[in-house]
């Protein structure tokens, strides 16, 4: 079968975390990935891993020390969730995401054991031998989930590729995912705060409990103090269990990085370039600062932007130094600031500039994938150097915004909407996906200029219009009346508008001062990040 057939079945099937109208929400169990991994020859238990759970940072964290294994000459496989652009995104060994081929290949091995586990069952009930076993306890009621089934791919993908070790990301919580199946070397608790509450809890104590499930007898933690909440959680479930806890502290720089302009420090400096041109080779850095590891000085210059990364990469550095230290893995100083230094993990403050004078485009762009009120936070701290925030002549923004409808969007519209002159709303194409009448509404209670574009394309062509948005982009959304915005659910409806909230003085906005030499920002759900980062790259014809 095909790798179109593969994405096709995989795309219908009903996500996780989305309960139809009169279905039972789906339980949450390590029973059914159990099961399915057996009849697969538990791929699992042929490779060690490191585990990684929380709530944000989790994903940096898993690409930085991934990255820092394959410059310690290792084969690391990384399993990564969601993905921007590709499902072949998140099954990657040594930074090569798994080819369309392989991946058809393990997606219909997968879904035909599956089917045979599920028509194992039917016979069990009825007390007809199947081809497995006559046991309930072997056999699976109903068919793998979205993230079993990449979880199980991945693993076969890892076991089969012989790699020396794997780094996993938690999809959600970490007590019942999938991903928890393995008995990890080191488990990481990332920075934990409030989200998927619906299926975690209501608490950061509550939430925190379910990232602990990570934990094993006498094993390892690396973590970081944070809420005390979680800490308080975290360290009575260490203590229960005999688990030997580490601080990351001692590799986060001692003194923050000088600031000295807007594109300096934690500020943020382009990633790609001059894209036309340079075929987005280019890449810089974030201020460098010095570290101890393994008793050697090393220069941390990572990538990936933001103050809120100095955490995540301290993390990894910690994993790597404890898998030298305690499990003779070759990893060394050199290869852990190699490592650092080239990791790749887009859309994390992600900045990417486009010179073509042939498509309606930004000129520069910042895509993050801020989804809840701390990564919210993350980027409004990031984007004040680059906005110039505290300027009385702050440089003209737009956000494009669009978020699932499980986030608090009313408290990510206070934090993030009032930086902005104006914000755009484009459709997710997830059943989860926020209604645009409360997203309009979320903007309309921090009196910041919104509208809703029919599309992500029409979303960057408006924040591209070089005259006054309140009139020419007012026109271009009421042309939408009756063609691509009929039937789709979106009304081009524009709400009034102040001047940046609490960051500029109260009065009417004057939207003639928004131009397209202004920055656009793209952020919420990791559906439209990645649509927004592929459709930019794509016309300047640079691969996603």
């Amino acid at each position: 079968m095909s790798y179109a057939a593969a994405i096709d079945q995989l795309s219908a099937m009903t996500p996780e975390l989305f309960t139809q109208p009169g279905h039972t929400r789906r339980k949450f169990s390590l029973d059914e990935i159990g099961i399915l991994l057996a009849a697969l020859g538990n791929p699992h238990h042929r490779f060690p891993s490191v585990l990684i759970a929380g709530t944000n940072g989790k994903g940096s964290t898993a690409a930085t020390l991934a990255s820092i294994l394959t410059a310690s000459g290792m084969r690391a496989g990384l399993y990564t969730s969601p993905h921007l652009t590709r499902p072949n995104e998140r099954i990657r060994i040594n930074s090569i995401e798994i080819t369309d081929d392989a991946f058809a290949a393990l997606y219909f091995r997968i879904h035909d054991c599956g089917q045979q586990l599920v028509l194992d069952h039917e016979f069990a009930e009825r007390g007809v031998p199947g081809d497995r076993s006559s046991s309930l306890g072997c056999t699976l009621a109903q068919l793998p989930s979205f993230f079993e089934t990449l979880t199980a791919m991945a693993f076969l993908h890892f076991a089969e590729a012989s790699i020396d070790i794997a780094v996993l990301e938690v999809g959600m919580g970490g007590r019942l995912d999938a991903t928890n199946i393995v008995d990890p070397l080191l488990s990481i608790v990332t920075d934990i705060s409030l989200d998927h509450t619906e299926w975690l809890g209501p608490t950061i104590a509550a939430i925190a409990r379910e990232k602990a499930g990570i934990l094993r007898p006498n094993g390892t933690l690396i973590t970081l103090p944070q809420h005390p909440e979680a800490n308080q959680i975290l360290g009575e479930i260490a203590t229960e269990l005999g688990v030997r806890a580490i601080s990351a502290a001692p590799y986060m720089p001692q003194m923050p990085p000088p600031i000295s302009s807007r594109s300096e420090g934690y500020g943020l400096q382009p990633v790609l370039s001059n894209l036309v041109e340079n075929h987005g080779a280019l890449a810089a850095e974030a201020h460098p600062y010095p570290v101890e590891a393994l008793g050697t000085a090393i220069e941390v210059a990572s990538p990936l932007h933001g103050a809120h990364q100095h955490r995540n990469i301290a993390l990894a550095i910690a994993a790597a130094v404890e898998l030298a230290t305690h499990h003779g893995l070759p990893i060394n100083a050199t290869s852990i600031e190699e490592g650092v230094r080239t990791t790749h993990w887009p859309a994390r403050l992600e900045v990417i500039q486009l010179h073509s004078s042939k498509e309606l485009v930004p000129p520069q762009v910042v895509l993050d994938v801020a989804h809840n009120p701390a990564g919210a936070w993350a980027l409004r701290a990031a984007l004040r150097p680059l906005l110039d925030l505290d300027a009385p002549n702050a440089k003209p923004a737009t956000l494009i915004f669009g978020c699932l409808r499980d986030k608090p969007i009313a408290e990510m519209a206070q934090i993030l909407f009032p930086i902005f002159d104006r914000v755009i709303f484009a459709p997710i194409h997830s059943p989860r996906a926020t209604p645009m009448a409360d997203l309009l509404a979320a903007a309309a209670a921090t009196g910041t200029l919104a509208t809703a574009a029919a599309s992500v394309a029409e979303a960057l062509e408006l924040a591209s219009i070089s005259d006054s948005f309140s009139s020419q982009a007012a026109g271009q959304l009421r042309s939408f009346e009756g063609s691509s915005l009929e039937g789709t659910g979106f009304s081009p409806y524009i709400t009034p508008a102040k001047t940046r909230g609490a960051l500029a003085p109260e009065g009417p906005a004057s939207t003639n001062a928004i131009h397209a030499a202004g920055t656009v920002v793209v952020a919420g759900s990791v559906y439209l990040v990645g649509e927004a980062r592929a459709l930019l790259l794509a016309r300047a014809g640079v691969p996603a």
